[in-house]
Order: C-alpha cells, then structure tokens, then sequence
C-alpha cells in the first residue's frame, strides 16, 4: 500500500481529501498536507534560467595519472585517485528548444564527487571572456537573447554592446570563427573561468587556472552546416 506523505515525511491520512469540520463543514488550515500540497503546485514550474539554459550532460570518471602533490594536498588530485564526475555542457544565449548548432560560446559545469565534498569548477570553451566587470553582465546576457516585445533575437543589439564594450573584441573573434560552431561537445577544449588557490602540505600556496584538452581533436561545423 503506497502512503501520501508530506514534505517532512510525516504520513498523511489522504491524498484525496481535505481535512473538514465534518464531513460538509469548512476546511481546515492547519491541514498542513492541503496547504503544502497547494504551494507545490504554484511553484513546480521552474522559471527557465537566463543563460545557460539549453544544456545536456554525462557522468563519468576523472583519474589523476601524473604527480601534483607538491603543489596541492587536496585528495581528489594524490597520484592514481579516481573520481566520479558530472559534467553538463551548454549553450550561452539558447534557451529551452533551441539548436545545438547556433553561433554561440559552449559552457560547462564540471563537478567531481571528492571524498573531502564537492568540487565545482564551470568555464567556456574560449580561454578569455567578453567582459572583466561583472556589473555588466546581466547587460550582456539581455543584449544576447530574445527581445521581449517581439520574442526575435536582434542582432543590432548584439553588436551595439560588444562595440561599446570594447573588451570584448578578443572574445568576439573567438564566437565568430571556429570555435563558435563546434562539432560536438567531445571536439572542443574547456577553459575555467577562475583561478583557483591550491595550497601543498607544506601550507605553501599556489595560483591554477584549469584547462581541458579534447583527445578527440577540436572539429567544427561550416555556416552550412550550421
């Protein structure tokens, strides 16, 4: 017999039926079930994200096959250890439904399963990025997607911000050649956004930056293709 429980994992008498004064009087608020059940329902459909959206991922396994202990005490990178991972790739200005193949940078969010907690490290598939102040970011993003009284993409805006951002130039030559059209998520390289402080048993610190190299080989689509 299957039993209703709430959120908490208290079991509930029925999953049918509201808790009354009677059975023709008024519901109850303190029916904790009906009301949890109720604010479920208002909030199960999650706002999609505002980049990153459109995405796909794998599990697998990450094993360290050289010798970095002298830079880092940190378990998960000790010679030989194997640890489980997942890894999501995704598209930046796509949203839900949209195509795999759109000019675009590829991101991704890689996490290993350390035995000291999780490990999260996120990038691109480019070495640098369109911006250094991060008050312009949701800037950025908004001039990337969709327009709101129309529901198109603008390439006017587009461009607008990357020309009056002229750091972003370096960025834009990345999106506008090859590597804005890669072949599949194993053809491209991965490129962390942050540093990273590692720190040896010997309390010394050190300042990493994590790249990923396809052994598949870079392959990129054509605009035809596209």
């Amino acid at each position: 017999m299957t039993i209703s429980r709430t959120s908490g994992g208290a079991p509930v008498e029925s999953d049918a039926h509201s808790l009354s004064i009677g059975s023709n009087g008024p519901l109850l608020l303190h029916d904790v079930h009906l009301v949890e059940t109720l604010a479920h329902f208002n909030r199960e459909n999650v706002v999609e994200r505002r980049p990153h959206a459109k995405g796909a991922g794998a599990f697998g396994t990450f094993t360290v096959t050289q010798d970095v202990s002298k830079w880092t005490k940190a378990a998960v990178f000790q010679p030989g250890t194997t640890t489980k991972t997942l890894l999501r790739f995704s598209t930046v200005a796509g949203e839900l439904g949209s195509p795999d193949t759109w000019r675009d940078v590829r991101g991704f969010s890689l996490r290993y399963y350390t035995t000291e907690g999780n490990l999260d490290i996120v990038g691109n598939n480019t070495p640098i990025f369109f911006l250094r102040d991060p008050m312009k970011f949701p800037h950025f993003i908004r001039s990337q997607k969709r327009l709101a009284s129309n529901g198109l993409r603008d390439a006017d805006m587009q461009w607008d911000f990357w020309t009056l951002s002229p750091e972003s130039a370096h960025q834009v030559t990345y999106l506008m050649g090859d590597r804005g059209l890669p072949k599949t998520w194993r053809n491209m390289n991965g490129y962390g956004s942050h540093t990273y402080q590692w720190v040896n048993e010997a309390g010394e610190r050190f300042w990493v930056k994590f790249h990923y190299h396809t052994q598949q080989g870079m392959e990129f689509l054509t605009n035809e293709e596209a």
